[in-house]
């Protein structure tokens, strides 16, 4: 009888058909198919001609990166270094894709200055350059660290470029304006300026009735410092390797401080760069908040300049704080400080006089008056105008604690209170002056001459205090009411 008949008559079912190709499954036969294998490991008879030209580009732009880091490393070794290469040297110590035996033995010797000294030592020409470089190696890199480290040159490379344009807005905006805003943004860290950046976004999303410019100005700023703050991050991750590295070879080379002992020094055209040994200096900030006040020096940036500002710790602190709080919305920083004349005092001998310093705010917002309510409406507002002021001014170390500073109104040319000299459509000013005993010299301010309002209605609040070493004058001007 037929096998196929005689099993399907006994019920059991007739074997499965198999693939002739494949291979015979017998414990004694350990022949397998073939397959086609995965990941990097594939070959090139197995890739689509699409797949082996993109290869074939990656495989290039890899050989013209690590060309490009071996030429930087030769010219810094021969002394003959151009800006990019000491950007592109400093990744060695954290390249998880640099070769270890494209290195020599005293290339960890070589110290090089911090990223952003390189560049804030560049002049125009200079930079234009090296943005151009800097892009070239950011196309090419595929490391996600060593591109988050040209993003951020690139993004202070595009800052400082606008801040040598002599014509730029920038420009403007930074000569104009104090520095004191920079405080806000600096000591933040990475992940906390992101956070605040998703907050000023949202806010120029909104529908609110805000000052755009300014909004749009502080953005700017806070991404400048996001790449500060990511620059650091990298550069201290590069510090940190450097310096492991050399306790390992010969820890006597090493300092105290964390730096070898010597550095060479490193020029650009006339403009000297610190190196990482040396005390940094930090690249102008950009600032972020648009002030009241055209003659006004910018607020840090006065108080390196001169040498009789209060630079004590307590001093500091109470700066920092009040510096923490921020400013509102209808609120911009205010250094217009004005130059005061006096005589030598009587305790100069004894006590060094400096200058207090301070953190004041001015109130800005719509007057919506007769007129104004006649020509504009809220979609298209009337030019904000100041609408009070908050003086914080510091003297901690103040000798007779018992007597508080004052302050007194200057107005000048002989005009009286109430009366206007001011031309139409403008606002008479005055200067206060604030005095304390030793060791604080005089301080004065331009401001706005108008009535206070001393009631002390919490949205109109008055007030004049002095305590724990803190001058606090804030008032607002009286509201000017028609009669329909």
């Amino acid at each position: 009888m037929d096998p196929g008949r005689k099993a399907m008559i006994a019920g059991r079912r007739s074997p499965t058909r198999r693939d002739v190709t494949s291979p015979r499954h017998d414990p004694t036969n350990r022949i397998t198919k073939s397959t086609k294998p995965s990941g990097s490991k594939i070959n090139p008879k197995y890739l689509t001609q699409d797949e082996q030209s993109r290869q074939f580009v990656a495989d290039e732009d890899k050989f013209v990166l690590k060309q490009s880091k071996k030429k930087a490393d030769i010219r810094i070794r021969e002394g003959r270094a151009k800006p990019i290469d000491y950007l592109a040297f400093n990744l060695r110590y954290i390249d998880t894709d640099r070769d270890i035996f494209d290195d020599d033995d005293a290339d960890i010797e070589i110290d090089v200055p911090a990223p952003g000294d390189v560049v804030a030592s560049l002049d125009a020409e200079q930079i234009a350059e090296l943005e151009s470089d800097i892009a070239s190696y950011h196309v090419l890199e595929t490391n996600a660290t060593n591109r988050e480290y040209w993003r951020a040159l690139q993004t202070i490379c595009k800052d400082r470029k606008a801040k040598l344009d002599p014509h730029g807005h920038e420009r403007r905006v930074v000569s104009s304006v104090s520095d004191d805003i920079d405080k806000i943004l600096a000591p933040k860290t990475h992940d906390q300026l992101e956070a605040l950046e998703k907050q000023i976004k949202a806010k120029l999303q909104s529908n609110e009735d805000i000052d755009t410019d300014y909004w749009e100005q502080l953005l700017r700023s806070l991404r400048v410092w996001k790449a500060r703050a990511k620059l650091n991050q990298v550069y201290e991750a590069i510090q940190e390797t450097r310096l492991n590295q050399l306790k390992e070879r010969d820890p006597t080379k090493v300092k105290a401080s964390g730096q070898p002992t010597s550095a060479p020094k490193v020029t650009f055209g006339s403009q000297p760069v610190p190196s990482a040994s040396e005390e940094k200096v930090s690249p102008a900030p950009v600032s972020s908040s648009r002030h009241v006040g055209t003659s006004a020096p910018p607020g840090t940036e006065r108080f390196s300049q001169v040498d009789n500002v209060d630079f004590s710790q307590a001093t500091k602190a109470l700066y920092d704080r009040e510096v923490a709080r921020g400013v509102d919305e209808n609120e911009e920083i205010f250094t217009s400080e004005e130059a005061v004349t006096t005589s030598k005092p009587q305790w100069a001998d004894k006590y060094r006089p400096r200058k207090p310093r301070y953190f004041n705010r001015v109130q800005m917002g719509y007057d919506w008056n007769k007129y104004n309510q006649t020509h504009y409406d809220h979609d298209n507002p009337p030019p904000k105008v100041v609408q009070g002021y908050k003086f914080n001014i510091f003297y901690p170390e103040l000798i007779d604690k018992t007597k508080a500073p004052t302050f007194k109104i200057i107005r000048e040319h002989g005009r009286r209170r109430g009366e206007s000299f001011a031309a139409a459509g403008e606002e008479d000013t005055c200067l206060i002056r604030f005095m304390a005993g030793p060791p604080y010299e005089d301080i004065a301010f331009r401001i706005v001459d108008r009535e206070w309002d001393y009631s002390a209605k919490k949205d109109r609040g008055f007030k004049s205090s002095f305590d724990k070493g803190i001058l606090q004058l804030h008032f607002q001007f009286k509201k000017i009411y028609y009669r329909k």
